[in-house]
């Protein structure tokens, strides 16, 4: 019995990759049981076998119903997809802002936001997935089973954070040129020019908060785009509980500007008019984008978590 189960999750030599290697389970309950059990990846008793068979189970069924075995796998599956799918999303999202950081670091005359914005953006974020473990997974997904690949985090991470570096920048551009020059009545330049301290300071207030709406906006978004490789609301619906959160945090940032103790606080400032069509043209623009990377991605790696 344990050859047997040590073959299967060996597989056939030259065999299609399909057919190399297998996930097995072994059943049993008696001490000639054992030794496959230990030799699968999961071995499987019941509350009324042997000591040493259930010594060497993983799992062990409390009653006889087989058909706790398929929801168990499929909990399994659920839970691992969305596991990857916060480690992937999180790690290409804060891989993405580290380079629009350095980026604009070494253009702009100011950091593109205080430390403390991005502790808050963070929190929120972080507060924002708290629903993740509830959510659907689409059923293809389900169908079969995954092994952990630490590899598949460094090429989703090295694909979608440049990404999302792109639009960062056009955002920056957007509010260093258009937005802050119209809070402000005069472009960076000339209040440097003049020495104009607090028009400075109104200015960077302005292009900082831009950023930090922006960014929650497109941080929350992207993770329903890229919870899926279906396209997101149409054909793979979230857990309403994830949706119920993620909008939560987009709408208390976007209010958090206009609250006053707490705007000062935390170093923002209430938006000019002219700041909303760009937040909408570049989160479009940037769903758009992150949709196509994310096709290019399934077809060249075979899945996308």
């Amino acid at each position: 019995k344990a050859r047997v189960v040590s073959a299967l999750r060996a597989g056939v030599p030259g065999a299609p990759a399909e057919d190399v290697g297998h996930v097995v389970g072994f059943m049993g309950d008696g001490i000639n049981d054992a030794a496959a059990m230990r030799a699968s990846d999961v071995g499987i008793s019941v509350d009324t076998a042997v000591d040493v068979a259930k010594e060497s189970a993983d799992v062990i069924l409390a009653r006889k119903d087989l058909a706790v075995l398929g929801r168990a796998v499929r909990e399994g599956r659920r839970t691992y997809g969305n596991t990857i799918k916060y480690i992937k999303v999180t790690a290409s999202s804060n891989f993405g802002n580290v380079l629009s950081v350095l980026a604009a670091s070494a253009f702009l005359p100011f950091l593109p936001m205080s430390a403390l914005q991005l502790l808050l953006l963070g929190l929120v974020y972080t507060l924002s997935c708290a629903a993740i473990p509830w959510d659907r997974m689409d059923e293809e997904f389900l169908a079969s089973p995954r092994r952990w690949d630490a590899r598949s985090i460094v090429s989703f991470m090295l694909w979608m954070g440049p990404t999302s570096s792109v639009f960062d920048l056009l955002t920056f551009a957007a509010l260093f040129f258009l937005v802050a020059p119209a809070a402000t009545g005069a472009p960076w330049a000339e209040l440097a020019a003049s020495g104009d301290v607090a028009g400075m300071a109104a200015f960077a207030a302005v292009f900082h908060t831009g950023w930090f709406v922006e960014s929650l906006w497109t941080q929350t978004l992207v993770l329903h785009t890229l919870r899926t490789e279906r396209v997101p609301y149409v054909q793979s619906r979230p857990a309403p509980a994830l949706a119920a959160v993620t909008v939560a945090g987009v709408l208390v940032v976007s209010v958090l500007p206009y609250v006053g103790g707490v705007a000062d606080a935390l170093g923002l400032v209430a938006l000019p008019a002219a700041f909303y069509p760009v937040l909408v043209g570049c989160v479009v623009g940037y769903l758009a984008l992150v949709s196509w990377a994310k096709g290019r991605y399934v077809r060249r790696f075979g899945s996308l978590l």
